[in-house]
């Protein structure tokens, strides 16, 4: 019954994953039609831009949250939230339905998840946000520049577990009812529950055994997804989809290093999530 209970994080974990994948491959499948069919231009953004845009949100997070109280921010946390699921769903549905018919749909979730933020809604709509996030993106980053790109971030996630910052945000976020994370709950009935202020906050405050839910940064779902979509269109649909079983492999590493060594303890799991990419894109550039 333990060794169960230690396994359902990860079977959700990666069920989530998994989900994420598969609607990458729909959706790019549709933007690759869509580019060719308007001819568009596909412009190339550089590594340096890329981390200055990812570093500098880290930045302007971080004061805005140490020198704003949460209580003044929870509404605009709220709102920013529910403006990114909006634009998350909006750019799916935008490639495969009409226009109007995709706000409508978008604007609806949106809302949905503002005055009624259900543990399934919000993981759902984190899902189609990475996704539409790694379409867009992947489009105008070569792999390689996602792969230095992925080795900053495993580097920065792992100083930043190490020496408290990313604690301390996630506590600061705790407090509102925004969290740009998967929170995977133990139970069945948890994933009808609502994110309220202080199941959230159980989720850094208890202790590892005590926890009914787990949480699975969006970060270490959402890059792996960006190399994902840049490897199809600089290489082909075969070697993606060789770089997304790696990354699920990547995926169980984090779990078995967290569950053999560190105990229940918080993990920066994109490096072996980033690790296992790496070596399914080393097989597609060099192999194939």
């Amino acid at each position: 019954m333990e060794s169960r209970a230690r396994l359902y994080p990860f079977f959700w974990a990666s069920l989530i994953f998994a989900l994420g994948e598969i609607v990458t491959f729909a959706v790019v499948l549709a933007a690759r039609d869509f580019l060719e069919e308007s001819r568009a231009v596909v412009p190339e953004i550089s590594l340096e831009l890329a981390l200055t845009y990812f570093f500098g949100v880290v930045v302007a997070m971080g004061v805005t949250l140490f020198l704003i109280p949460i209580s003044k921010l929870r509404l605009v946390l709220k709102a920013m939230f529910a403006f990114l699921f909006f634009w998350g769903i909006f750019i799916i549905l935008w490639l495969t339905l009409l226009v109007q018919v995709a706000i409508v749909v978008a604007l609806v979730g949106g809302l949905m998840w503002f005055f009624k933020p259900k543990i399934w809604l919000h993981n759902l709509l984190l899902i189609l946000t990475l996704v539409s996030s790694a379409v867009v993106f992947g489009a105008i980053i070569v792999p390689w520049s996602v792969l230095l790109l992925l080795l900053v971030i495993s580097v920065y996630d792992i100083l930043a577990v190490r020496f408290g910052y990313m604690l301390w945000l996630a506590r600061k976020l705790s407090q509102s009812e925004s969290l740009p994370a998967f929170v995977i709950p133990k139970r069945i009935s948890g994933w009808n529950l609502e994110l309220k202020e202080t199941e959230i906050r159980r989720l850094i405050e208890d202790k590892a055994a005590e926890r009914e839910f787990s949480i699975l940064g969006g970060g270490d779902i959402g890059f792996p997804l960006l190399l994902i979509v840049s490897v199809f269109f600089a290489y082909d649909f075969t070697g993606s989809v060789i770089v997304a079983v790696f990354s699920l492999v990547g995926l169980g590493l984090a779990y078995w290093i967290q569950q053999a060594f560190l105990k229940g303890k918080p993990l920066p799991a994109l490096a072996p999530i980033s690790l296992g990419s790496f070596i399914g894109f080393l097989i597609v550039h060099f192999v194939l």
